[in-house]
């Protein structure tokens, strides 16, 4: 069938609250045009973000009645770390509350002033926590990842020239190699496996370890198999394996590829820095057989790891965003190109070109898309990435608006009311306004920033 379905059935449902456009605009005034303000009762179709929206499964739920909340030696963690393993062969694994906090504890042992850390695109919390600790946040994706209609298979790869030359020039400067995939602020870009290894073998002839930050490994694993040569006929749990395989630890968030609410981990080959971080949980996440999460949750997370290597279910996830891809081309809505795994991106520079960057774009888009539909996006761009360590702000390397789809949460015809919203923007948008802030953190303003109309 050319049709693919959603590979579940609905049990559960709870109600959207259905909101008019004059209650929008008061809304949205009052959470001073940031929408991460806004109350989640007054949005129509969240996807601000696909990170702990998940709907859990049936197995899911009947594995967080099974949890265990003994403080130490908790069979739920016994459970979590073997699934852990089964697909990512490290020998260290330490539960966090979510993948930030396994951020925190790796920068806090491994960073610091004067060093650099390279990756392909370093995503929000990431480069916040790097810089946090006064280290500096290196993005190396290759030249197609920075152009959001150029077609290539592998957005989300490495640019291995320019991380061969960055490792020669600054050696003594880089405690390790990091790769993001799939490549969030990319466009939720996949690496291939080629581009893993050879990240891998440059991290190797430089003594470095290399670090992978796994948040939607599955999704990855699924643009191998159906892009990368010789991969169509491999299973997606051998795949994800092979990937992991190259690496000396990894970060994760269960809060996107484990289906689960909350959740997340560090695995480690280095025993000497397993034990540091470890020491370094129980001083600020818990004990490292629960790490800051209750024992359902560990539960959750090792069913959600099942789960997530099904490959009826990555086809309808991909599927997904390749419907609204194509509805959106129909309305000459451009669009970050091929579609990623995850979500669909909106080149908001590119559909509003008479907003400079600087007058954030994504953001101004975002907003119409409330107003005018009740619909929650994200910026990726200038608002999130503008503001330079040093204080001043320049222009991100894309405007981007992103459409982030929560797993098994929405059907078609919520697609298509997103795609109808967009359509209702289409023909007003040449009377959009930018944006100024107001006021701002230092660091993560995007999360709690106040914005007003220029």
């Amino acid at each position: 069938m050319k049709t693919i379905i959603e590979p579940f059935r609905i049990k559960t449902v709870e109600p959207i609250r259905m909101t008019t456009r004059d209650e929008r605009k008061r809304l949205l005034h009052e959470a001073h045009y940031n929408l991460f303000a806004l109350h989640s009762d007054d949005v129509l179709i969240d996807l601000l973000t696909d990170s702990g929206t998940s709907a859990m499964s049936a197995e899911q739920w009947a594995a967080i009645m099974r949890g265990d909340e003994s403080y130490a030696g908790s069979p739920s963690f016994a459970r979590f770390e073997a699934a852990v393993k089964n697909l990512m062969p490290f020998a260290h694994v330490i539960p966090t509350h979510q993948g930030r906090a396994a951020e925190a504890i790796l920068f806090h042992l491994i960073g610091g002033p004067g060093r650099k850390i390279p990756s392909n695109t370093h995503f929000d919390t990431t480069r916040g926590n790097i810089e946090a600790t006064g280290a500096e946040a290196v993005d190396l994706v290759i030249a197609e990842g920075r152009d959001p209609s150029a077609e290539h298979p592998f957005k989300g790869n490495m640019d291995l020239a320019a991380l061969e030359t960055f490792l020669r020039e600054n050696a003594d400067a880089v405690p390790c190699v990091m790769l993001t995939i799939t490549n969030n602020a990319g466009g939720g870009q996949p690496a291939s496996l080629e581009n893993i290894r050879g990240v891998a073998a440059l991290a190797r002839a430089f003594g470095k370890p290399f670090i992978i930050d796994g948040c939607r490994f599955a999704e990855n694993a699924w643009f191998v198999k159906q892009r990368e040569p010789g991969q169509r006929a491999r299973k997606i749990v051998d795949i994800v394996r092979d990937m992991f395989a190259e690496a000396d630890g990894m970060t994760m968030s269960a809060k996107k590829d484990a289906f689960a609410n909350i959740g997340g981990w560090l695995a480690l080959n280095d025993d000497a820095l397993a034990r540091e971080a470890r020491t370094r949980l129980i001083q600020t996440e818990g004990f490292p057989t629960y790490g800051g999460l209750a024992g359902r949750d560990l539960d959750a997370i090792a069913q959600g790891l099942k789960e997530i290597v099904d490959e009826d279910y990555l086809a309808y996830r991909v599927r997904t965003n390749e419907y609204i891809a194509e509805r959106l081309d129909a309305l000459g809505a451009p669009r970050v190109r091929p579609v990623g795994g995850h979500a669909v991106f909106v080149d908001a520079r590119a559909f509003l070109p008479h907003i400079p960057p600087l007058a954030y774009p994504g953001q101004a888009l975002a907003c119409a898309l409330y107003e005018y539909g009740g619909v929650r996006s994200c910026e990726i761009g200038t608002l999130m990435f503008g503001r330079q360590p040093d204080g001043s702000e320049k222009p991100a390397a894309m405007d981007l608006v992103r459409l982030a789809m929560p797993r098994r949460v929405y059907t078609q015809s919520h697609a298509d009311y997103v795609v109808e919203t967009f359509a209702e923007i289409a023909s007003v948008k040449n009377r959009l306004r930018g944006l100024r802030i107001v006021e701002a953190p230092p660091a993560l303003r995007h999360f709690t920033a106040k914005l007003a109309p220029l």
